[in-house]
């Protein structure tokens, strides 16, 4: 009997891949094993995934470069979760002879993030809740409503447009800006189209982002955008966190000039312990939660262990380039 063939998950930090999906089927060819704690060491990395395979990753959470495709020659199948993943050097997996795979994935968990960070930040959910927790004070905040504001969209794609419509269904005016974005596309999902990026942040109550991370697009808020906005708005990204100026973000924070800002994704992930965005009080943030919900995790393992049937099979599927 041929030894099987070792796979490798990586970033699994709920432990729930093997859960998710029905592995049985690869049982007798596969010997599979999860990791449930980040490795952010290349060297440690490297010893670990050494004798694999196929590793299958969670979104950009271990970006493989140049020099870690270079580190694992024996690996031949690399899987992600979603069909893009900027992390992954296209260029060096197919020098090195490794077919990249992707799996299906839903738009509405990032959706639900999104307004979880808006209303826990418009209505001082945390606060509220620590302080009901502790015995503290019953009400210290009043809550900033929703209805009759104006929300900014930085993007207006599939998920932009689904934001809009909540927004619309809270009562909020809706207004869109991009740098492909034009007045008909906005007006054909009823949303206003803002002449400029600037103009959308100077007059907008809550921003949020919603692009794909590019040249065009990395730094695309930078300071001076930043002091365009109202000292009451609310920043919103859910989408990638080089898009923002991260440092400038951190001070204007620190000195008050926005209102609050929530937040699912960072430059570095997992998130320093000593990072500014874990103690600032006007920071609502979470460990970029998402797209992990249990819809779209059924999708990912379900799909990956097709993908490993269709590549063992001499056939592979939803191949990325």
């Amino acid at each position: 009997m041929s030894a099987k063939i070792r796979c490798a998950i990586l970033d699994d930090y709920q432990n729930v891949a093997l859960s998710f999906a029905d592995w049985s089927t690869l049982e007798d060819r596969i010997e599979t094993h999860v990791f449930s704690e980040h490795i952010a060491d290349e060297k440690a990395l490297v010893a670990a995934l050494s004798d694999a395979q196929i590793i299958v990753i969670m979104r950009e959470r271990t970006p493989f470069t140049a020099s870690l495709f270079s580190h694992l020659p024996k690996l031949k199948l690399l899987i992600t979760s979603g069909m893009r993943n900027a992390s992954i050097d296209m260029a060096s997996a197919q020098a090195h002879g490794v077919t990249v795979c992707g799996t299906g994935s839903g738009g509405s968990a990032p959706v639900e993030i999104t307004w979880a960070l808006i209303l826990g930040l418009a209505r001082h959910l945390v606060a509220e809740n620590n302080a009901l927790r502790q015995n503290g004070p019953w009400q210290s905040t009043v809550g900033f409503g929703l209805s009759g504001k104006r929300l900014g969209l930085i993007g207006l794609g599939k998920i932009g447009q689904k934001i809009a419509v909540i927004a619309q269904a809270f009562g909020m005016h809706v207004v869109a800006w991009s740098q492909n974005l034009t007045a008909e596309r906005a007006a054909a999902y009823g949303v206003d189209f803002a002449a400029s990026k600037e103009a959308l942040l100077a007059t907008s109550d809550v921003v949020s982002i919603h692009l794909v991370l590019s040249e065009r697009t990395r730094g695309l808020l930078d300071a001076a955008d930043l002091a365009l906005m109202k000292h009451s708005a609310l920043l919103i990204n859910t989408s990638r966190a080089a898009i923002v100026d991260q440092p400038a973000l951190i001070a204007a924070l620190e000195a008050n000039k926005i209102g609050a800002a929530g937040l699912d994704v960072f430059d570095i992930e997992p998130l320093p312990a000593n990072h500014p965005f874990r103690t600032l009080p006007n920071v609502l943030a979470t460990p970029h939660l998402g797209y992990v919900a249990d819809g779209n995790y059924r999708t990912y393992f379900t799909e990956t262990v097709e993908d490993i049937e269709a590549w063992l099979a001499g056939k592979p599927v939803r191949v990325l380039s």
